[in-house]
């Protein structure tokens, strides 16, 4: 099946498009909403303008929009209908994991769109995802943290099996997702096993407010592996 990618740039949807392929499917696009305000319940914020180097080194075309509406959901019907028009989509792969409210979203904008709503990390174990990441070679940057424990040093901190088990740590201590479901991070990928090029990040600043934060990517290029 031809699909596009609801793809913010993170470890969720990265990982979704590798599995997509993986089940046979031709991804075709890949189609980022830029939300209009930092708290958006659907879509990622820090940094995801630079997901067109993702694409690149991916050999994918992308669909982006900027969200300039108060419900993100037409916003994001909109793009959907631009990619079935653009490349002939018939599915759309998302990468939530636990969130209903997000899959019963995208489920009715897909029914609605006669489009097929494809969730392959669906209800997957926490532990066997974020260590199937690793394994599989993801490098994966930290950049937002808003939850106890998870402070400024975490901001630009690579995703490896120690800070898994730190992570899991917090889990036992304060009920914190590790898979960062509930808004606890986000993240952004610079490598994967889909990429020809690594992402090399040259200029960051952090932006720290009390308890939370996120980390600004300011430049960044392809690299060779």
């Amino acid at each position: 099946m031809r699909v596009g990618v609801l793809y913010s740039g993170g470890k969720d949807s990265a990982y979704a498009t590798y599995l997509s392929k993986l089940q046979g499917h031709i991804v075709a696009c890949l189609i980022t909403i830029i939300p209009k305000k930092p708290d958006s319940f659907l879509f990622h914020y820090p940094n995801v303008k630079w997901t067109n180097l993702q694409a690149t080194s991916m050999g994918l075309e992308s669909v982006k929009l900027v969200s300039c509406s108060e419900d993100e959901s037409k916003d994001l019907e909109i793009a959907l209908n631009v990619a079935k028009d653009r490349f002939k989509i018939e599915g759309i792969v998302t990468g939530g994991l636990a969130s209903k409210y997000q899959k019963n979203k995208f489920e009715l904008l897909c029914e609605k769109n006669h489009l097929k709503c494809i969730s392959p990390l669906w209800l997957m174990d926490p532990e066997t995802y974020m260590r199937n990441l690793v394994k599989l070679g993801f490098k994966i940057m930290i950049v937002s943290v808003s939850a106890d424990g998870l402070g400024q040093n975490w901001l630009g901190r690579i995703i490896d099996n120690n800070t898994i088990d730190e992570l899991i740590q917090l889990n036992i201590k304060n009920g914190l997702n590790i898979t960062f479901e509930g808004g606890e991070a986000e993240t952004f990928v610079i490598d994967s096993p889909l990429f020809s090029k690594a992402i090399q990040i040259k200029e960051t600043k952090k932006h720290w407010y009390y308890d939370h934060g996120f980390l600004e990517i300011l430049s960044a290029d392809l690299t060779n592996k």
